[in-house]
């Protein structure tokens, strides 16, 4: 990263100019995209994007909805359907379910036929249940390898400890995919499990086929915090603090957040 250096790696907003080798995307066009690890910036008006990795907009979602989507939820799809490669009927524990990635794996493991557990504060309960989580669990007041029964696949966005302790809970050949830390290779290999970890890369392809759930219903925008981009410190803040629901969404321009057009 270089500096001064612009923020964001989510964003939704109309096709403002197209380079001349673009055929996929016209001026004009609602889209969402994720882009480039190396090129973020989306806290700004205008972004630059690789059309590779942008998607049409799900048209039943508001721009600000729509931007809440794509790291959180691609995340979601690479560490479930890519890596985890769920089946219906298949069990999946999900640490973090009240996070912007929680939130989007749970609908995304329901949408897939999956029984789902999530470990969560008492105070998001009944919020996790909403998503479709099958089985919840206080994590404060409850070891959850005691209460959950051998599941296939444990998605684990906290580490440490819980990642370790995750390892009784999974079957022999499932998969723990991370996004918070690598899991230890010898520990996988005594349980006889998979272990993941993973930055994501964007992909517009994956994108879309994300955005088609959020088009037929199957998955719903979780956006509990909206900002202005001005108060974007606090927004920043309170991410740091962990204990949001779902995603903060920063508007940049008021007249255009809320429309789905």
């Amino acid at each position: 990263m270089t500096f001064p250096a612009v923020l964001g790696w989510d964003a939704a907003g109309v096709v403002e100019a197209v380079g001349s080798a673009v055929n996929r995307f016209h001026r004009g066009d609602a889209v969402f995209c994720r882009p480039a690890t190396h090129r973020m910036g989306t806290y700004a008006e205008f972004v630059t994007v690789d059309e590779s990795l942008v998607a049409d907009k799900p048209g039943n979602l508001t721009f600000l909805q729509a931007a809440s989507v794509p790291l959180a939820g691609l995340t979601a799809w690479e560490a479930l359907v890519v890596i985890a490669q769920i089946s219906p009927g298949q069990r999946v524990l999900i640490h973090g379910g009240a996070g912007g990635v929680g939130s989007y794996a749970i609908q995304l493991a329901k949408a897939r036929d999956a029984f789902v557990a999530a470990t969560g504060s008492e105070a998001n309960h009944e919020y996790l249940k909403s998503l479709g989580a099958d089985q919840v669990v206080d994590y404060r007041h409850q070891a959850f390898e005691s209460v959950v029964d051998p599941v296939d696949v444990v998605l684990d966005a906290i580490g440490g400890e819980t990642q370790h302790r995750s390892y009784q809970v999974l079957k022999r050949g499932g998969t723990l995919v991370s996004i918070a830390q690598p899991p230890d290779p010898e520990e996988s290999a005594k349980h006889g499990v998979a272990g993941h970890w993973f930055f994501l890369e964007p992909d517009g392809n994956k994108l879309a086929q994300l955005g088609a759930l959020f088009s037929q219903g199957l998955m719903v925008p979780q956006v509990h915090v909206e900002m202005p981009l001005e108060d974007v410190a606090e927004a920043h803040r309170l991410s740091e603090a962990g204990h949001t629901r779902g995603k903060i969404g920063l508007v940049v321009d008021s007249q255009h957040a809320y429309q789905t057009h």
